[in-house]
């Protein structure tokens, strides 16, 4: 009688080394999980990405902040105040502008629109088409440094701007800023968010 060839290659592991059914279904518990928890991540640095380029976006071309930096904006802004100005809406008087001049941000309060005239008499008053103008923002008032001629006709299309502080600021006043093109504005300063005992809304006459 023959003995009975075994087959070739390698013969099955023995009972016990076997995975039981329970092993083999945690296993692939923790394979899902670690798949979703894979998505999730990837989900998540997706949104973050999405949601930070969107606030970018806000920051830079709709609520650009801008750091006020000296005090020709005191009382009503000081330095190292932190603001939010809007983008593309109407300038009018009173408001307080963001804008650039020699790749510098400065911000100052419109007084005067294209079209009008101004003047400022030796105490500091402030005449718009011969009328006074009413600045109930401001703490003292001063005609200092100025070099323009007076009276003075705003060109279409652009701003006279001053700051609030009168004897210290470096504003339309002078020749080397002069008055402020409508492509030159970044924007209506309208929220001070810094620091956070003054943090409020800026309107004019703020």
């Amino acid at each position: 009688m023959t003995e009975p060839r075994q087959t070739q290659g390698e013969s099955p592991p023995p009972a016990q080394d076997r995975p039981t059914l329970e092993q083999l279904e945690r296993e692939l518990k923790l394979e899902q999980t670690k798949h979703l928890w894979m998505r999730v991540t990837r989900n998540t640095l997706f949104f973050l990405s999405v949601v930070s380029a969107a606030v970018v976006i806000l920051v830079v071309f709709l609520f650009p902040v801008v750091q006020l930096e000296g005090t020709s904006m005191a009382p009503t802004l000081r330095d190292g105040d932190i603001l939010v100005s809007v983008s593309g809406t109407q300038i009018s008087y009173g408001d307080m502008v963001a804008f650039y001049h020699n790749n510098t941000i400065f911000v100052k309060r419109v007084v005067a629109v294209g079209g009008d005239t101004i003047n400022i008499d030796s105490e500091g008053v402030v005449y718009v088409n011969d009328e006074p103008l009413e600045e109930p923002y401001l703490t003292e008032k001063a005609k200092g440094s100025c070099d323009i001629p007076l009276p003075y006709q705003v060109p279409i299309d652009q701003f006279f701007v001053l700051g609030d502080h009168r004897s210290a600021s470096i504003d339309s006043r002078h020749a080397a800023v002069g008055c402020v093109g409508a492509d030159m504005v970044l924007g209506r300063v309208t929220l001070r968010i810094w620091p956070l005992d003054r943090i409020g809304l800026l309107g004019d006459g703020s």
